[in-house]
């Protein structure tokens, strides 16, 4: 796969060079994100968003990499999932555009290829109380989805099937079937990293690379 290289300084001001890989679609990130949420709980690893078996398809094939979306989260364990799949039979993406989790959300291996699962099945923006760091910062620098973090626990106020609004401007999420709306912590640093569409964007725009 195409890559490029940057140098740019860790927290503590050592310059390290980084691989950039051009992966996500590339869009700026929305303003406004809405529709149907999906509702998951604590501890959702990578091997249920996306099975190892299903890691052999090409990313740079525009055919083979849909089958991403397809088979996102085909690892949820039947009571997990119950009776409201993700991805319905013969689908290549979701009728849901947010997911709505607990914490440590994305744990498990450091494949990249989750969140690009995610958004190949047309997730915009997962929000939950925590992430597994790999699975965070391979959303942020792929420009796959916007991870949002919440102060305390909201998976309890959502239901599948409901319908959300997030303003990223205010840092907000509604939910518009039950009128309630949910403050969101600050995206901070990464903030410029996903309105710019990925890392590799970033670097670009900054004349990086």
């Amino acid at each position: 796969m195409k890559g490029y290289y940057s140098r740019i300084c860790d927290k503590r001001g050592r310059e390290r060079k980084i691989k950039l890989i051009k992966y996500g679609t590339e869009e700026e990130m929305e303003k406004v994100i809405k529709g149907k949420v999906y509702v998951l709980g604590d501890n959702i690893d990578t091997d249920q968003i996306i099975p190892a078996m299903h890691l052999v398809y090409k990313i740079d094939d525009p055919e083979e990499v849909k089958l991403y979306g397809k088979y996102a989260m085909s690892g949820l364990p039947a009571d997990i999932a119950g009776d409201k799949p993700f991805i319905k039979d013969g689908e290549y993406t979701s009728e849901y555009v947010v997911m709505v989790a607990g914490k440590n959300f994305g744990c498990g291996s450091s494949r990249e290829h989750a969140p690009l699962a995610l958004e190949k099945a047309g997730i915009k923006a997962v929000v939950a109380e925590d992430y597994a760091r790999i699975f965070y910062r391979n959303s942020v620098d792929g420009g796959f989805l916007v991870p949002f973090e919440t102060p305390a626990s909201i998976k309890e106020s959502f239901a599948t099937d409901d319908e959300v609004e997030i303003d990223v401007e205010k840092g907000t999420i509604t939910n518009i079937t039950k009128g309630q709306t949910f403050e969101l912590r600050s995206l901070g640093d990464v903030k410029d990293i996903i309105e710019a569409g990925g890392l590799f964007n970033y670097a670009k725009n900054n004349k990086n690379i």
